[in-house]
């Protein structure tokens, strides 16, 4: 595996978070000024979800991408870990859709939030995260029938680099005030 190349991609997935994240907040700004000044006709504005939901495959295919670079697969061993992939990467976009609900929440919220609503939200993260190691844990026997185990290992080292990269772009908000 190349390092250099590796650690390439990742920052660069990381700057598109970030831009993708900055434009997102500018989007929303832009929004809420114009359903203030405008009557016009909402079906034709992007909706947030629009936005969110282009962020989101842009940023498994990029995941995918970056996998598929440094995993140096034949193509028959291509053939067997790609579909396995594709149910675990479905499965981990669940997970994460929870987690930006959350993270969003919260960012909404954080300033007003009862200490009784911030230990919810810190139990909730708790368990989103926890979701994400037991689906981590789950698959290690579905790749393992298609790679070997240093094969396995290399696969879950970048997704667990790819996820901490993912990780702070999503963390960019505000710390709650005691």
């Amino acid at each position: 595996m190349n390092q250099k190349k590796f650690l390439v991609i990742t920052l660069i997935l990381v700057a598109f978070a970030a831009t993708s994240s900055a434009l997102a907040q500018n989007s929303s700004a832009a929004k809420k000024d114009a359903a203030k000044s405008s009557t016009a006709d909402d079906a034709s504005q992007p909706k947030p979800g629009d936005f969110i939901e282009l962020l989101r495959k842009d940023v498994r295919s990029q995941k995918k991408q970056i996998i598929a670079e440094n995993m140096d697969l034949s193509e028959a061993e291509a053939v067997k870990f790609w579909p396995v992939y594709d149910q675990y990467a479905a499965e981990l976009s669940r997970i994460y859709d929870t987690k930006l609900a959350l993270l969003n929440d919260y960012a909404e919220n954080y300033s007003s939030m009862t200490g009784e609503q911030a230990e919810n939200y810190i139990r909730k993260r708790a368990e989103v995260e926890q979701s994400i190691m037991q689906l981590r844990l789950k698959y290690i026997p579905a790749f393992r029938k298609v790679l070997s185990g240093r094969e396995t290992a290399l696969f879950y080292q970048l997704d667990w680099r790819l996820g901490l990269a993912i990780d702070v772009e999503l963390v960019q908000v505000p710390l709650i005030n005691p």
